[in-house]
C-alpha cells in the first residue's frame, strides 16, 4: 500500500464482481474511504462487505439508473464519510441485438444503465466536488466506444455517448477542479468473459484464440484496469481532463486482424 488515495472518499457503482470490485479493492488497499455498491444483494455482495474493512467502507444497493436511488447513494455517502472526493462509473450491462430485432425494452434499458446511470451518478456527486473545488470522475466506457463490432448494438451506441458526456462534463467543470475522464477496457477476464468462454464448445481453443488477436498476445486483467482508475482518480493525473484511456493491449490500433 503507497497511500495513493489517503483519506479520500470514493464512490464505485457495480462494484461487487469484475472491474469495479478490482477497482474498489485497490482503492481500500490505497487509503480510500470505499462505498461499493450494486443493484442487487447477492452472494457476490456478502462476500465483499465480508473483505471489506467495515470502519473504512460501506456497501449500498442502488440501480444506478434511478436518479433517486443515485441521490440516496451520494446522500449517505457523505454523511457516512464526508464530502466526494471520487466517483467511478462502473456499472454497465451488455445489450447486444440486432437492430430490427431489438425490442423498445432492451433499448432502453441499455441506456439507462450504461449511460443515464453515469450522469444520474455524476449529477449527484457534483455539487459535493464543487462544493470542495475538486473531485475526479472516471466512467468505465469500453473499446466498443471507438470501434464497431458486428452483433453488438446498441451497446456501443451508448458507449460512444459515454464518452461523449466525459468529455462534455470534463471541459463544463474545468476551471472548477473538477476532472471527468474514462476509461475504454477490450478484452478483460471478468466473470463475465469467463462464463462466454466457458460456454463455447471448446473453451481452451476460444481463450487461446481470443489471446492470439491480441497484440500482446495475452487478454488482459480486471486489476490492469484498476491501476488505471487509480492513476486517474489521484492527483498524479491532476492536470489530465476530458480524456480517454484505451486499455486492450493495443487491439483496436491494428488495421486488420
Amino acid at each position: 500500500m503507497t497511500n495513493r488515495l489517503l483519506n479520500k472518499v470514493a464512490i464505485v457503482t457495480g462494484s461487487t464482481r469484475g472491474i469495479g470490485r478490482a477497482i474498489a479493492t485497490l482503492f481500500a488497499a490505497e487509503g480510500a474511504y470505499v462505498v461499493f455498491n450494486s443493484h442487487r444483494f447477492d452472494d457476490a455482495a456478502a462476500e465483499m462487505i465480508a473483505t471489506m474493512d467495515k470502519d473504512r467502507s460501506l456497501f449500498i444497493e442502488a440501480d444506478v439508473s434511478d436518479p433517486a436511488s443515485m441521490q440516496q447513494l451520494v446522500d449517505q455517502t457523505i454523511a457516512r464519510f464526508g464530502p466526494v472526493d471520487v466517483l467511478i462509473n462502473n456499472a454497465g450491462m451488455d445489450v447486444f441485438s440486432e437492430p430490427l430485432e431489438m425490442t423498445p425494452a432492451q433499448w432502453q434499458r441499455c441506456f439507462a444503465v450504461d449511460l443515464e446511470g453515469a450522469w444520474n451518478t455524476a449529477r449527484s456527486v457534483l455539487p459535493s466536488m464543487l462544493g470542495k473545488g475538486a473531485g475526479s470522475i472516471v466512467n468505465i466506457a469500453s473499446v466498443h466506444g471507438h470501434k464497431i463490432i458486428p452483433g453488438c448494438f446498441p451497446y456501443p451506441v451508448a458507449k460512444h455517448a459515454l464518452i461523449g458526456l466525459t468529455k462534455s462534463l470534463g471541459i463544463e467543470y474545468a476551471a472548477r477542479g473538477i476532472r471527468v475522464n474514462s476509461i475504454s477496457p477490450g478484452l478483460i477476464m471478468t466473470d463475465n468473459v469467463k462464463n462466454w468462454l466457458n460456454s463455447c464448445p471448446d473453451p481452451a481453443a476460444e481463450t487461446a484464440r481470443q489471446a492470439a488477436i491480441l497484440p500482446c498476445k495475452r487478454i488482459g486483467t480486471p486489476e490492469e484496469v484498476a491501476y488505471t482508475a487509480l492513476f486517474l482518480a489521484s492527483d498524479e493525473a491532476r492536470f489530465i481532463n476530458a480524456t480517454d484511456i484505451l486499455i486492450d493491449g493495443g487491439r483496436s490500433q491494428l488495421y486488420h486482424e
